[in-house]
């Protein structure tokens, strides 16, 4: 049992699909995922994204396929990708069989949309022939016109209803490798929607707060509403949709995990807001030390607090802790225990090295365990 209850998230049961390699839903970590906003025809360029969120910790990545262009470069695109690659297809069923051909791990369709029994069919051939996954992508701003004049405006059971029937076209097939979104941009009706979902469904489900909006305001409305879902034990894997450049997406995925301790990678930064009492620049010295440590994906904790106040118990929780001193000397703390104190000048640095030094402290530790 937990020493700490309070903090215990009891994860709803799913079964577990696979994305390529990668296990989602079940007793998988819950992945981050980003889409890519090159024209996927641009192989070089999606590419050179593709890089930039691998390198921000991307589990699986999404591509945009609506012409045959796009698929055609698809396959380049897939032998270069580090992660999973999902093709998105909204209404062209043989977009669907070109990327399953092409080597997608997943595709992303709504059944419906794609036609005839037969085409599902075909879609659904393809998937299994390719050993592809599913997403089902059911969107209050698309969903289909006798929903709307059965509900009257899109509501959490009219976004389920959808999910189930597109659910059921697959099924009939006896496909199963699918995971469900049932995305709004409205945070509530989302919430309700996953929530409703959740109850009748045992497969994965993909979180999103879609059109969430810019950096800023899109990150608090995707915290909020995807967190509530977390923390209720809902959501297998996530995607953060900001007018912002995927690799930032990525982070604010791990950013909401981390805070929920549902999923550690890289460090966590416990900073003050900083005031009249601070010794250093907080705000500037925080700002410098994320940029910095970007690379660091082991999980660690460090804080950094502007004066003595709330700083030694802040340090006392962390691995790392740096508290604000009189005349430019500041103390540093080392697995919650005061060791030694550094100038202004020097601290940055000083702060970046000893990071370094415990990551690589703590890999060595978890490969012996390994080893042994």
């Amino acid at each position: 049992m937990s020493l700490r209850p309070w903090r215990d998230i009891t994860r709803r049961q799913s079964r577990q699909i696979m994305v390529g390699n990668v296990p989602v839903g079940g007793d998988a970590p819950v992945t981050v995922q980003t889409m890519t906003n090159t024209l996927t025809s641009d192989a070089k360029a999606t590419i050179a994204q593709i890089r930039r969120c691998e390198e921000a910790g991307v589990d699986i990545i999404r591509v945009s396929c609506p012409d045959v262009e796009s698929t055609a470069a698809l396959k380049q695109i897939v032998r270069a990708s580090r992660v999973p690659i999902v093709a998105d297809i909204h209404f062209h069923y043989k977009r669907a069989l070109e990327a399953a051909d092409a080597g997608a791990a997943c595709l992303r369709i709504n059944p419906g949309n794609i036609g005839s029994s037969d085409r599902v069919r075909e879609v659904v051939n393809a998937a299994k022939a390719n050993g592809c996954a599913i997403r089902i992508g059911v969107n209050a701003g698309s969903l289909e016109k006798d929903l709307l004049e059965k509900y009257g405006e899109p509501c959490p059971e009219a976004l389920v209803e959808s999910a189930l029937d597109h659910i059921k076209l697959l099924q009939d097939h006896d496909f199963h490798q699918f995971k469900v979104a049932v995305k709004a941009s409205d945070l509530f009706l989302a919430v309700a929607a996953y929530q409703q979902l959740a109850e009748v469904v045992d497969c994965p489900l993909h979180l999103g707060i879609t059109e969430a909006g810019g950096f800023v305001g899109g990150t608090v409305k995707s915290a909020i509403g995807m967190g509530s879902l977390l923390w209720y034990g809902i959501g297998d894997t996530i995607r953060v949709s900001l007018s912002a450049e995927p690799e930032e997406e990525v982070r604010v995925g791990f950013e909401i995990l981390k805070s929920l301790g549902i999923r550690n990678r890289g460090v966590r930064v416990i900073s003050c807001p900083s005031c009249a009492r601070q010794g250093f620049d907080v705000i500037r010295t925080v700002q410098a030390l994320e940029e910095r440590l970007q690379h660091i994906r082991t999980p660690m904790s460090l804080s950094v607090l502007g004066c003595v106040v709330n700083g030694p118990g802040e340090a006392r929780e962390t691995d790392i802790g740096l508290t604000g001193g009189g005349n430019g000397k500041h103390m540093v703390y080392l697995s919650g225990v005061t060791d030694h104190t550094v100038s202004s000048a020097d601290m940055l640095e000083h702060i970046v090295k000893l990071v370094e030094a415990k990551a690589a402290e703590i890999d060595a530790a978890d490969e012996a365990r390994a080893a042994a």
